[in-house]
């Protein structure tokens, strides 16, 4: 008994060790034996869009946290263990969503879940992995993971939201373009997340949202919003998501004609789209906001050149295997960087399987600056382990000459805004 005792103690000394060591970003610094390792897989259950119509997002999802996962095993794996990942397609459904949390938990026996985008499914899945005590990793951008909708175990370690996004880009919006200004956005949770606080953002500078027009993100023509555009409207704020993302930039194209507000876009609309596509000429000088840069820019980092090397993506953002495969790079970085911070939070907690979830999700809550480097190559991040969301700076570029050019580059503060929640005081 005192032997077990005091291997307990042991166990939780280096377990707040190396919590700490986490935040300082030295969690892999200690030799692989302290770590008791084993050659049983870590298995990381991947949640993928792969049909629906978040099919697009999936797929280079998938082809992220694959490179990912391969870079990580080719450095030693996690705590000397192979990475091993599971893909359950959630056919973008809540319901299904929630299914495939659940077959992890009890059938597939994965560690933990990870790497959802769209924002209903973030929704219908997060209480289920709360009831089965699953680490669920999400890779979304909707408010819902900070604002306290959700459960301790539910993190958006490797992504920013909405609203710190929209926070950190409306002074540029309003200095720069206009302060009149109509949304066109889907008709779901994270279209609202845009209206409600790019509403709020815009108004601090002293604009104003005149129409705010939303769509069903299943629509396939867009004709008869267009005409709900108030003619006085200075800018035309526009964030599709989608099969017929396309649609609807050439449909805006054919009634503005060459005259038209200035255009500020989040990339959300012409993501995976070639922007040589016939049909967006017009879009020729207007803004779009941009998780990543999709082409590599001037003073392109050493960190962002290993990350597309490995992913396979070329200098414009497409596959290497095929120029006229756009990658969705605005968001896909999301999934490398939440897979690095799982393998940071695992090696913090000393992880050995599921008897060490709670000790994990206490690793990452203790994370604070994650510095621009191989595994955060979008950039520089803080996370705040009390509202399990990370924030991270914004890119506005310009397209130019049929390439997008970042025009301005927000800081981490530009998106900080008050805690609505506290995880950490929430049991497991």
């Amino acid at each position: 008994m005192a032997k077990r005792s005091s291997e307990r103690n042991l166990d939780a000394t280096r377990r707040g060790v190396l919590k700490g060591m986490a935040a300082t970003g030295l969690a892999g610094a200690l030799p692989g034996h302290l770590y008791g390792a084993t050659d049983e897989p870590i298995r990381i259950g991947f949640q993928v869009h792969r049909t629906g119509i978040g099919a697009a997002y999936g797929r280079w999802y998938d082809r992220t946290t694959t490179a990912a996962a391969r870079v990580i095993n080719d450095a030693g794996g996690i705590n000397g263990r192979p990475v091993e990942i599971i893909a359950e397609d959630d056919g973008t459904d809540p319901k299904r969503g929630a299914e495939v949390v659940e077959k992890f938990a009890t059938q597939l026996k994965a560690d933990v879940a990870f790497g959802t985008l769209f924002s209903h499914v973030v929704i219908g899945s997060a209480p289920r992995a709360g009831e089965l005590k699953l680490p669920y990793f999400v890779v979304s951008e909707g408010h819902h993971v900070a604002s306290g909708m959700l459960n301790r175990y539910t993190l958006q370690p490797g992504i920013t939201d909405v609203k710190s996004q929209v926070q950190a880009m409306a002074p540029f919006v309003a200095s720069n373009l206009g302060r009149k200004v109509t949304m066109i956005y889907p008709d779901f949770a994270f279209g609202h997340d845009h209206r409600d606080f790019f509403s709020a953002a815009i108004e601090k500078q002293g604009g104003q949202v005149i129409a705010r027009i939303a769509v069903p993100p299943t629509e396939t023509s867009f004709t008869r919003y267009f005409p709900q555009i108030p003619r006085d409207t200075e800018v035309l704020y526009h964030v599709m998501v989608g099969p017929a993302v396309l649609t609807f930039v050439k449909e805006m194209g054919e009634f503005f004609g060459p005259s038209h507000p200035e255009i500020f876009g989040f990339i959300d609309s012409l993501e995976a789209v070639d922007l040589a596509t016939p049909g967006l000429e017009f879009l020729e000088g207007s803004y779009f906001w941009e998780g990543n840069p999709r082409y590599a820019q001037a003073n392109q980092s050493d960190h962002d050149r290993f990350y597309r090397a490995q992913v396979g993506v070329d200098d414009n953002g497409a596959s290497l295997d095929d120029p006229r495969d756009v990658s969705t790079y605005a968001h896909m970085f999301g999934c490398w960087e939440t897979l690095h911070v799982i393998k940071a939070g695992m090696e913090a907690a000393g992880y050995k399987g599921p008897n060490d979830r709670a000790a994990l999700i206490e690793a990452v809550e203790a994370m604070t600056d994650m510095p621009e480097s191989r595994a955060h190559p979008q950039g520089p991040k803080r996370f705040n382990g009390r509202t399990h969301q990370v924030f991270g700076v914004q890119y506005i570029s310009r397209l130019e000459n049929g390439r997008l050019n970042v025009r301005h580059t927000t800081s981490l503060e530009d998106g900080f805004y008050p805690d609505e929640v506290d995880y950490t005081t929430q049991p497991f």
